[in-house]
């Protein structure tokens, strides 16, 4: 073990300064073995512990932070992504005549919500719905595993961890439970109610639920750090996208249709409510006076939709172009 020499300690001194050999590595630390009074005694360079990162002394320091609002924006993306892929597939396997989607609708909103509070109760500090974690500094936290030291250009320093301290983990732990949750739950909802699907059918949105699961979970080991820092953009580019082809699919061409039918505007303020999520995200809300004024861009794409679906009708485009000749 490596600590402060008696002399540095009484001169006042640091005590990380007498720390030798250097440690390599971007996140490779020491960790805290012993304090006496100001003078602490350090280990071997190596990983830090779970809920540990190092500072710019590469002493492994224990995450008390609190994720900014940025970082739960994040969660909340992640969070929801199971939970859509759940109504998108309820809804594409229920059928019309179906009477069964509604609620099964409810029930995958009450998985995802039970499944969020669980996770963040058994998340330190147990038994609070808030976390510590570490702050996100650069995209390489993420994915510390490529940048462990080969001193010697032979043997490679494991100094992999957590740096993100939880927001890397979390998302895995949430996804455990929206899966076992479902699995409790969902089966025997579906073998009750489902009276107007066929048998091969009932369960379609459980199977398609055993296949996304783990795509998230790969998405997530490979791409977190990516998807955190291009979640908004991603959210307004695919409810936009979205959005245009359900109005172009079901015909939408006048508000009365919207109207009429209640569920074409249940989809409607739902797209609106990701719109404004990722322009929350982007905005971060920093500067209230600024950021809240753009929230009056959200219904901006489906009015101009809406206005304009009439004069691109391709029947009507093609007459017109009849009658021309």
């Amino acid at each position: 073990a490596f600590g402060a020499s008696p002399g540095n300690a009484a001169r006042g001194l640091p005590a990380a300064v007498d720390i030798q050999p250097a440690c390599l590595g971007l996140y490779c630390g020491r960790t805290v073995l012993s304090v006496n009074g100001s003078v602490e005694t350090y280990g071997d360079c190596g990983v830090c512990p779970r809920g540990q990162r190092t500072d710019d002394n590469k002493i492994c320091r224990e995450c008390v932070g609190s994720p900014d609002r940025y970082d739960w924006l994040y969660l909340g993306f992640m969070a929801m992504l199971p939970l859509v892929l759940h109504w998108f597939f309820i809804e594409w396997y229920s059928g019309k005549k179906s009477s069964s989607a509604l609620l099964q609708h409810v029930t995958a909103l009450l998985e995802c919500s039970v499944a969020a509070v669980v996770t963040l109760l058994l998340s330190d500090p147990v038994g609070s719905l808030h976390i510590r974690s570490c702050r996100v500094k650069k995209l390489s936290d993420w994915y510390t595993m490529l940048y462990n030291p080969s001193p010697d250009y032979i043997t490679t320093v494991h100094c992999t961890h957590e740096a993100v301290y939880p927001l890397y983990t979390i998302v895995f732990i949430y996804y455990a439970f929206c899966l076992v949750l479902m699995m409790l739950l969902r089966p025997l909802l579906v073998k009750k109610i489902a009276c107007g699907l066929g048998r091969s059918d009932r369960f379609k949105s459980i199977y398609a639920a055993l296949y996304f699961f783990p795509i998230l979970t790969v998405l997530q080991a490979v791409g977190g750090g990516l998807l955190y820092y291009a979640f908004p953009y991603i959210i307004l580019v695919l409810s936009l996208v979205t959005l245009a082809v359900y109005m172009s699919a079901s015909e939408v061409e006048f508000f009365k249709d919207l109207l009429v039918r209640k569920k074409r505007l249940v989809v409607l303020f739902s797209h609106w409510l990701l719109h404004a999520y990722g322009i929350i995200s982007i905005s971060k809300l920093d500067k209230l006076e600024q950021d809240l004024p753009l929230l009056a861009l959200v219904p901006a794409p489906a009015l101009f939709y809406l206005m304009t679906a009439k004069y691109t009708e391709p029947s009507r485009i093609l007459s017109e172009g009849g009658n021309g000749h």
